[in-house]
């Protein structure tokens, strides 16, 4: 069982973690950068598209303000002019809506990157747990919440206090304007407004977004134990790995010493190394290594060996350099070609003699074995 500082959760998110988080849509947002930022978009677009916006708005007010007797026929008439009215402004606002549902897209996407997950809209029964949901209204999180609602509404309102004393006067100035000056002159105004009010969010959003990050991977944080289970899952259980590699080792062996029968030849040191020799006449390649071992595996291949009748020659160093240069089931490598072409003649010589052909060879001694494949001259190191 995990210990109490197992289950506290001091780790950072892993990138499972991240990632299943973010298919959940538990992504890092701020809702303060969207409105800075849809904010300042406005402003901007509001400031170089002004000339736009005051044509053509003078030109609906004219129209407003125009006198048609045919107004005078009927409520139809009147309501005409007003639904038309209406539908030329936004087509002139049109463009600031567009430039601000950028913004907002923008906004959204720019801490955690676009996210589209349907396990947001999916209906959760334990949001509907009362003790749950008291819990979350006291929480942290919520206050801290309320903390920064009352703080940036605080903010807000002295900036708006300080650009209505300073701009008062222009702003009483404008009943006594001309139509046409007013409204040139109240969308500076308003341009001006919005850029006292977004150099104030932007105070606001600094602190804001380094706070969401930071409260966002503080959220997926994972205890020591959760670190465990997620790298079991992933890698695989180690019981389940130890038992699968045990048997595929049991499965090697096997098929290695189903090989040795097949044998022409087994190399020995002559106690602590045993290796069986295949060659195959007229298929053009050169024998091959098919089992190997030392110790009691060593022994067992020597025991099979003699079961069927296998010639067993001793050779300490080329069978040490069997042993560590080739690995199984591979050829023999061509420095090895002159000592393992005595041994095959050897064991012609010896399968004519059994058949009763000639007499019993000698064995071969002093065979060419390269230095440099001998661990006990030195280049490689035998293993204990």
């Amino acid at each position: 069982m995990a210990d109490d500082s197992d289950l506290e959760k001091t780790e950072p998110a892993s990138p499972r973690r991240l990632e299943k988080a973010r298919e959940e849509g538990q992504v890092a947002r701020s809702r303060e950068l969207g409105t800075f930022l849809a904010l300042l978009c406005g402003m901007v677009g509001l400031w170089f598209s002004g000339p736009y916006f005051h044509a053509n708005l003078i030109a609906i007010i004219r129209r407003g303000l125009g006198f048609d007797a045919v107004i005078l026929q009927g409520r139809a008439s009147l309501l005409q002019p007003a639904l038309l009215s209406a539908w030329q402004a936004l087509q002139v606002l049109l463009p600031i809506f567009g430039v601000l549902v950028l913004a907002a897209l923008f906004a959204s996407v720019a801490l955690g990157g676009g996210v589209w997950s349907l396990q947001v809209m999916a209906p959760k029964p334990e949001r509907l747990d009362p003790f749950k949901g008291l819990k979350r209204m006291l929480g942290t999180q919520t206050w801290v919440e309320l903390a920064k609602t009352l703080a940036k509404a605080s903010l807000l309102a002295l900036v708006g206090i300080q650009v209505i004393a300073l701009f008062m006067d222009d702003m009483l100035a404008l009943s006594g304007k001309a139509p046409t000056l007013a409204v040139r002159d109240a969308m500076t105004l308003v341009a001006i407004c919005c850029a006292w009010i977004a150099a104030s969010l932007l105070l606001v959003v600094m602190i804001d977004v380094p706070w969401q990050l930071w409260h966002h991977a503080r959220q997926l944080r994972m205890s020591r134990e959760d670190v465990r289970q997620e790298h079991k899952e992933s890698e695989g259980d180690p019981q389940v790995k130890s038992m699968i590699r045990q048997r595929q080792r049991s499965m090697a062996f096997n098929r290695m010493m189903s090989a040795v029968p097949k044998a022409d030849v087994i190399v020995t040191n002559p106690v602590r190394y045993a290796v069986a020799l295949q060659y195959i006449e007229g298929d053009g390649a050169a024998p091959r290594v098919i089992a190997k071992g030392r110790g009691p595996l060593a022994a067992r291949i020597r025991a099979l060996g003699q079961a069927h009748a296998i010639p067993q020659l001793e050779a300490p160093p080329l069978a040490r350099a069997l042993y560590h240069a080739v690995p199984l089931d591979h050829e023999i490598p061509a420095a090895l070609y002159q000592a393992v072409a005595e041994v095959l003649a050897w064991v012609y010589q010896v399968r004519r003699w059994r058949h009763g052909q000639g007499d019993a060879p000698e064995r071969p001694r002093a065979l060419p074995v390269p230095a440099a494949m001998d661990p006990r001259a030195g280049s490689l190191r035998e293993a204990p």
